[in-house]
């Protein structure tokens, strides 16, 4: 009997329990469910994992064509990963990460969900992978333009801010839904037609599951964290130009000082600071996967002095940028999938 077919029969003596009200049967019911949710986890690993290895680059990164959607692969721990990420989902299928923000530090595994609901820069590293069980998740970046369609719609109200980094157990629902996205990328007819309503459904359990009222903050028209993001949006398209914060305010319809407060509530940093970083960790990527030299990736992302450019690039990675480059050079090569 394969996989799927013990997972969809266990759910149909599941509910027909339920449908005939046999309540001495409860506890059994509970177990065909529980089995039935391991099957899908089983089937959503195993599709990722035939996805990764059909199309994941030299990173372990398989991008999909469903927009945002992105299959992780590694199979050996990984080094320090630098990031200032767009507000997204991490669904862990196997093995486990951890992800720092400031001080705080964040431990997931199998089964697990990362949230990040603000452009904050976060520190991360795969914990647990080898090449008998690799390291697989799912990352889907949010779609704020779905959540304020969808919250209007649910009729919710705004929240206050909360952390814009927290981890809980995946919902079955939102491991349910991962699994037909990750389906439906194996039939390419039915993609362009289907991919949008699946993508508006993941992002409806998402919004009534455990992570609900830590994404509902972010889609909230007109709140402060959409202000801050239309400057965020502005930082990443012209990271390598100047960006006075009287500009940066204009775009997200605040006085200047009124802007640098949310925006450093928002993203732990100055203005000035996100910029920065966003500089840095492109120029790292510049490096490493385009084989520039640090001088051309200095004034590739807005540096006009190697010397200041090699003393931040240090504070932040802790080596110059020579060695850094052929570290991570290295621990990419490791983390590489066997042929």
């Amino acid at each position: 009997m394969s996989v799927n077919f013990a997972c969809k029969r266990r759910q149909e003596i599941c509910l027909n329990l339920w449908s005939f009200g046999l309540v001495r049967q409860i506890d059994y019911a509970f177990t065909a469910f529980a089995h039935y949710y391991s099957c899908m986890n089983e089937l959503l690993l195993k599709a990722a994992s035939r996805f990764a290895t059909a199309h994941a680059g030299p990173a372990g990164v398989a991008q999909t064509s469903i927009p945002g959607l992105a299959v992780i692969q590694a199979v050996t721990p990984s080094g320090l990963e630098y990031a200032i990420s767009r507000p997204l989902i991490c669904l862990v299928l196997q093995g486990s990460k951890q992800v720092s923000l400031g001080t705080e530090k964040f431990s997931f595994a199998a089964g697990d969900s990362l949230l990040i609901t603000a452009d904050v820069p976060t520190v991360s590293q795969i914990t647990q992978a080898s090449v008998a069980e690799p390291y697989f998740s799912l990352v889907l970046e949010l779609d704020l333009a779905i959540i304020a369609d969808l919250g209007m719609e649910m009729k919710l109200g705004p929240v206050g801010q909360g952390a814009a980094v927290r981890t809980e157990p995946t919902d079955a629902d939102v491991e349910d839904t991962a699994l037909r996205l990750m389906r439906l990328l194996e039939r390419s007819a039915a993609l362009p037609v289907l991919s949008k309503q699946l993508l508006r459904e993941m992002h409806y359990w998402l919004l009534v599951g455990k992570h609900g009222g830590a994404i509902r903050q972010i889609g909230w028209a007109d709140s402060h964290a959409q202000r801050v993001a239309s400057a965020v949006a502005l930082l990443r398209a012209e990271f390598a130009q100047p960006l006075p914060i009287k500009r940066l305010a204009s775009a997200a319809g605040m006085s200047s000082s009124s802007f640098y407060q949310h925006f450093r509530a928002a993203t732990s940093l100055s203005p000035l600071q996100f910029q920065k970083q966003l500089r840095l960790i492109e120029a790292r990527r510049l490096m490493a996967a385009e084989d520039f030299s640090a001088s051309s990736a200095a004034f590739a992302v807005g540096y006009e002095s190697v010397q200041q450019f090699t003393r931040e690039y240090r504070r932040l990675f802790g080596l110059p940028p020579g060695k850094d480059r052929e570290a991570v050079k290295r621990m990419s090569s490791n983390a590489r999938s066997p042929a």
